[in-house]
């Protein structure tokens, strides 16, 4: 089985990915990873849309999407060989130009929010910018009150529907933080601005 990130939208695919579609017979991943494979994949190519991911039995000629970067918070850890993908960390803080070699990632996916909140306050004090990836109903407010608690002022940028033609980025603070208004997003905190 192969594992191939697709990016995180459209225009992402590596040279790498594009000729692991071009020779796959039988795709699965969600509908957003497929949409955004689908011009690399031959028409031959048999694609399967998965909607639930516990209980995955693929078969071992399977090409499994993941989007942006399987080792982000994706699906590199269901074995076989992982194909890397443009992730959302990556152009998140291109965009920013922020360096990566500052990066603290904070999976927030299907978690405790408290939890991220917490991971996330101690990895600014750490002096780390933080990439969080949340859940679409990511308390916000909260996250803000927590550094507010703990006395510490920095910046919070919401990265929302990045690589699509809607991306949009606003930058805020814990003081001031900006509003989200997309599903797909991703936030960077810390003190960079």
């Amino acid at each position: 089985m192969k594992i191939v990130g697709v990016g995180c939208g459209p225009g992402m695919l590596t040279e790498e990915a594009i000729l692991a579609l071009k020779g796959a017979r039988r795709v699965y991943g969600s509908r957003r990873a497929i949409e955004i494979a689908r011009s690399a994949l031959a028409r031959s190519c048999e694609i399967h849309e998965i909607r639930d991911y516990s209980s995955l039995d693929l078969p071992e000629d399977a090409v499994l999407l993941s989007t942006g970067d399987p080792m982000l918070a994706g699906l590199g850890d269901r074995g076989g060989e992982v194909i890397p993908g443009i992730s959302s960390l990556q152009l998140a803080f291109a965009r920013l130009r922020l360096p990566l070699v500052k990066v603290a990632v904070v999976d927030g996916h299907s978690r405790d929010p408290g939890q991220a909140i917490s991971e996330t306050v101690e990895e600014v004090r750490r002096g780390k910018i933080v990439f969080l990836l949340p859940d679409p109903s990511f308390p916000l407010a909260d996250l803000a009150a927590a550094f507010m608690k703990e006395g510490i002022s920095c910046s919070i940028a919401i990265c929302e529907d990045l690589g699509y033609p809607a991306e949009r980025i606003t930058v805020g603070t814990t003081d001031e933080p900006p509003v989200i208004s997309s599903r797909l997003f991703s936030l960077v905190i810390g003190r960079f601005v």
